[in-house]
């Protein structure tokens, strides 16, 4: 990336005003600052990652802001998607995050998206772009973010995060590896939950999407050293950081165009937490509910969460046995003797680990049915009174 023309910026009285911690560190100074005016970043996600990395590039004084976006707020999110806000819930979140920005830095100009980032849109939006950064939350847009990136030879400030734990990184810059370095093939679906399935404390994408944001600022401003060629590990529980080196992979295959996402990655366009559920027999939680409302005795109802899951919410009847313990084999006989002469249903959160424990417990010759949507969808649609959650 070259760096942003600053030929004709000038800062006005305001911005001088706004951005003198800025204007008075020698690394960044005036034309760092004009350099920051100048920029164009595209933040791909308004969620987690993307509340503090927009947050945080607005107040540092980025021109222009591009966000991708098509979900709304939900009461869900306000736990560490601090850029929204109640009142927001219910409406898209980039009109939230555009507001807020806004409120920080009214000299910004905000681009909005108001849809999926697909093989056929990302070249066209990302190409008005100096750099990315990468707030999504699943592999194939992870990948497409990526394949565009090295296509126009952008820079993909990347970050994750999962229940205590984060990372970041720099891809595609200044001849340095690619995500596909990290991570050459995806991984099986459902093998990596969701923050959705598997939580996450809520300062955690706070720590990373900082991290983000000050890789942006630096690459924009050419100061220090970037993270490029480096994939920073965070543990918030240890409160440890450790480094991992990367480098390109001579064999990797070229990009040289745009692919079915969804395909490669293998979860078929299908909703999170469910890419596994086709796999095994399933039914839906209106059909679950009529069969509860018969013959119950004839009936086991597994619930595979975590413990701390069904202390928020259960559906009446079921019996909790977390997924580890039948993939680790320990409950196998326990839940043998407890579906012995019964129909065997599973249930999780939304369908995606009950369908692994289906086919965990299907190599032990333990044939049961998934309940598609997982007690989630038995809140929406058959009893509102349970907490979604």
């Amino acid at each position: 990336m070259l760096p942003p023309d600053t030929s004709g910026v000038q800062l006005s009285p305001d911005e001088v005003a706004r951005f003198s911690r800025h204007l008075i560190l020698p690394e960044v100074g005036m034309e760092g600052q004009k350099r920051l005016k100048a920029a164009k970043v595209l933040c791909v996600g308004t969620g987690g990652l993307g509340s503090p990395l927009l947050l945080y590039l607005a107040a540092a004084g980025v021109g222009r802001l591009g966000i991708v976006d098509f979900d709304v707020v939900d009461h869900s999110n306000l736990q560490r998607q601090v850029i929204h806000g109640t009142s927001w819930v219910g409406k898209p979140k980039i009109e939230s995050a555009k507001a807020r920005i806004l409120e920080i830095n009214p000299h910004c100009q905000v681009d909005l998206y108001e849809t999926a980032l697909t093989s056929e849109n990302a070249l066209k939006i990302i190409s008005q772009y100096d750099l990315v950064c990468d707030g999504t939350d699943n592999f194939p847009t992870r990948y497409l973010v990526n394949d565009a990136c090295v296509l126009l030879d952008k820079p993909n400030v990347y970050g994750s995060i999962f229940r205590f734990e984060g990372q970041a990184t720099v891809f595609n810059y200044q001849g340095g590896p690619n995500y596909r370095d990290l991570f050459p093939e995806p991984p099986p679906p459902g093998m990596v939950p969701s923050c959705a399935e598997g939580g996450v404390v809520g300062v955690l994408p706070g720590i990373i999407g900082v991290i983000q944001a000050t890789e942006a600022v630096k690459i924009i401003t050419g100061i220090g050293t970037t993270l490029s060629g480096r994939l920073l590990l965070f543990d918030a529980l240890g409160m440890k950081f450790r480094e991992l080196k990367l480098r390109p992979n001579p064999e990797r295959p070229v990009i040289d165009q745009l692919i079915d996402y969804q395909e490669f990655c293998g979860v078929g366009g299908t909703a999170p937490g469910q890419e596994e559920s086709g796999s095994v027999p399933s039914i839906t939680v209106a059909e679950l509910s009529t069969v509860l409302d018969g013959a119950v005795e004839d009936l086991l109802l597994l619930d595979v969460r975590n413990p701390p899951e069904a202390e928020i919410a259960v559906i009446p009847g079921s019996v909790l046995v977390p997924l580890d313990q039948i993939e680790s084999g320990v409950a196998i006989e326990q839940i043998r003797e407890l579906a012995r002469g019964k129909k065997l249903y599973v249930h999780c959160k939304m369908g995606g680990r009950s369908a692994k424990a289906l086919i965990a417990l299907g190599r032990h010759g333990i044939e049961g049915v998934n309940v598609a949507g997982g007690i989630n969808a038995w809140s929406q649609e058959v009893d509102p009174s349970v907490p979604l959650y």
